[in-house]
């Protein structure tokens, strides 16, 4: 028995390797943010599927993890001073595998401090803003007649890819040209624009050459081409 095996989510998500890192995660934008890093990363994990449904995020096995019922969600089995560690949240998820192998988070103060600004910009208001656009234009919400949250979303979603478009300028990556949690955060999510939502001409994303040159770049990484299908959907 260990940290993993001991865990009440282990009753439902069994672990074949409890000595490496579990992820209980979905391929959305936010799941495949952790996959692609441990996929980055090297590190050696096994991954669970845990679906959007009711069922599996509300089931007591994964609030016992998550108390917020939200993917993705992680046990390490050996966490800081060799402790296990339980975490939820995408970006604390990112942050920690980046600390835990002094990779993907530069080690000098001023480009750390500027790679986590762009991790809680996307948290803050990329996902919401494009998860919000998504429910009111694509998914339940599209039903409500009222045209004002559905615009209201759309035209933040624009404001905000327009930051970035800007930020692109002459830049490889979101900070200092090398490929970080920052990127691993936020393409995942314009990806989703045009995959999931089908956004292309509601996010003007035709105007956004930086950002899309940006996001074929990202997408051209084996890692993330695995990361990106972890768990599997089937």
């Amino acid at each position: 028995m260990n940290a993993v095996t001991d865990h009440p989510v282990s009753q439902r998500w069994k672990a074949n390797s409890p000595e490496v890192l579990q992820l209980y995660s979905f391929p959305t934008p936010n799941g495949v943010k952790v996959s692609i890093a441990l996929e980055e990363l090297a590190l050696p994990y096994e991954a669970h599927k845990v679906t959007l449904a009711v069922e599996d995020v509300k089931s007591a096995e994964f609030l016992s993890l998550n108390p917020n019922g939200k993917i993705p969600a992680i046990i390490d089995p050996d966490g800081p001073d060799g402790q296990p560690l339980a975490l939820f949240e995408s970006g604390a998820i990112l942050v920690y595998l980046a600390e835990k192998t002094g990779k993907l988070l530069p080690a000098k103060p001023v480009s750390r401090y500027q790679t986590l600004q762009w991790v809680m910009w996307q948290m803050g208001g990329v996902g919401p803003m494009f998860g919000q656009y998504g429910f009111f234009n694509v998914f339940g919400g599209k039903e409500i007649e009222d045209p004002r949250p559905g615009e209201r979303y759309r035209l933040e979603s624009i404001r905000l890819l327009n930051v970035l478009e800007c930020h692109l300028d002459g830049r490889k990556y979101m900070v200092d040209d090398e490929y970080s949690i920052a990127d691993i955060s936020i393409f995942p999510w314009i990806r989703a624009a045009i995959v999931g939502y089908k956004a292309e001409e509601a996010f003007e994303l035709d105007k956004l050459p930086r950002c899309m040159a940006y996001l074929e770049r990202c997408l051209e990484r084996p890692a993330v081409q695995r990361g990106l299908n972890i768990p599997s959907r089937d």
